[in-house]
């Protein structure tokens, strides 16, 4: 089976911090396999897929939220702050999963999240991660 990728971790969305942008890549990943399970159209029932991406989703933000907010207590950066905020913003809507919803309407859910995700990757790393200055003075 060929893989569905519709979003891409294109050069407008690299920080050009190596680290950041290996862990956007991922992000990147996990949204195409959401999009992939709404692709879906056989009507198989992807209850447990869709609770396990969204575990790894949580999990994994939140280690790479970690990391950034590492990263920019180290650069000294003037926004650390607001954007600790807007990952904990981020995490706790994925700890908001009701699993009756996501048993009753599969690919409404899977859309909601995939929407969620969406605007994340485009609004977040592009508005607001992409001014991250270089540890070593850059950007």
């Amino acid at each position: 089976m060929q893989t569905m990728k519709k979003y891409e971790l294109t050069k407008e969305y690299l920080t050009g911090i190596d680290m950041i942008d290996k862990e956007h890549g991922k992000l990147f990943d996990l949204a195409n396999e959401c999009y992939e399970l709404v692709m879906d159209d056989a009507g198989t029932d992807h209850y447990d897929r869709i609770v396990e991406l969204i575990d790894e989703l949580r999990d994994y933000a939140a280690t790479h939220f970690a990391h950034e907010e590492e990263y920019m207590e180290r650069v000294q950066y003037e926004r650390r702050f607001s954007e600790r905020y807007q990952h904990l913003r981020f995490i706790q809507k994925l700890s908001e999963v009701d699993l009756d919803s996501v048993d009753e309407n599969q690919q409404e859910y899977l859309l909601n999240i995939l929407d969620f995700l969406a605007r994340w990757l485009f609004d977040h790393i592009k508005g607001r991660d992409c001014h991250l200055p270089h540890a070593d003075g850059g950007k």
